[in-house]
């Protein structure tokens, strides 16, 4: 069988995530671009056109992609002045209700209120940032209006869905990957979560 070009993409990205080949060094490189750019930067072309592809992002009009860089660790919580025993105080060992991909799909959200959040994938981390890159789709486009494939995200229940945890990564973070016996109640889990 005759591999594809997307196949052997993706297994260039294995290799990297078992910290092996030379494209881990390329991606350093690429991480201290990153790190002098701002927070949410728009890109021209996805840095894993496999997985962009396979998450519903098509070279055409309509489609964007916007790199996003998160924060990692937990919740920086401010320290009370007084008034507390110290397991009470509330500041370490506070992590979100939120995963950080889902955070960032978010911040990409609130920076392109036009678009609506198809999906989003990892792309790198160092010691303290992640970037993720988010697929978004601008609804009124014509040629998305005319795409049945992608055309569904236009409908009104599809509004806003990245803050109503409708993505892949919200789902995933509401707890909603388990179905059927042992996962009743799950459903329907909690709907808002606050940064």
């Amino acid at each position: 069988m005759v591999k594809s070009m997307y196949n052997y993409i993706s297994e260039s990205w294995r290799r990297i995530a078992k910290k092996e080949g030379e494209l881990k060094d390329f991606l350093r490189e690429r991480m201290t671009l990153w790190r002098r750019q701002p927070a949410i930067v728009r890109v021209e072309k996805p840095t894993r056109p496999d997985r962009a592809r396979r998450l519903g992002y098509r070279a055409k009009q309509g489609f964007v992609i916007v790199r996003v860089r998160v924060r990692k660790g937990g919740l920086r919580k401010p320290r009370p002045r007084s008034g507390r025993k110290p397991k009470g105080l509330g500041v370490a060992k506070k992590t979100p209700g939120k995963n950080l991909q889902w955070i960032a799909e978010e911040r990409a959200a609130r920076k392109h209120p036009n678009m609506e959040v198809l999906n989003s994938y990892y792309v790198g981390e160092d010691g303290r940032w992640k970037w993720f890159e988010v697929i978004l789709v601008d609804p009124h486009h014509p040629v998305i209006k005319a795409d049945p494939k992608i055309n569904w995200i236009r409908e009104k229940q599809h509004r806003g869905r990245v803050f109503r945890g409708l993505t892949s990564s919200g789902k995933k973070a509401r707890g909603l990957r388990r179905k059927g016996k042992g996962a009743e109640k799950i459903r329907p889990s909690r709907e808002r979560y606050y940064e």
